[in-house]
């Protein structure tokens, strides 16, 4: 999942996909130990993903919340 993708996503999504990728990771480390996983870049490209949904939410969250202060000061 590209950055640019993420981004027009809005939080709810944001936030199961979050859920989604790291019920991924876990099914990955699952076959990753009992040696049937196939892609062994696979768990680091989901933790990537996840990295990235985190990010965009807190620049979101961030940006939010300057807002809210600017608007208190203004």
């Amino acid at each position: 999942m590209k950055s640019r993708e993420i981004r027009e996503m809005n939080e709810e999504e944001i936030l199961n996909a979050i859920e989604d990728q790291r019920e991924a990771l876990f099914n990955l480390r699952f076959q990753k130990a009992s040696g049937q996983l196939e892609d062994e870049n696979a768990p680091r490209r989901a933790q990537r993903t996840i990295a990235r949904l985190k990010t965009v939410l807190h620049e979101r969250q961030l940006a939010a919340k300057a807002a809210k202060q600017e608007a208190g000061n203004g």
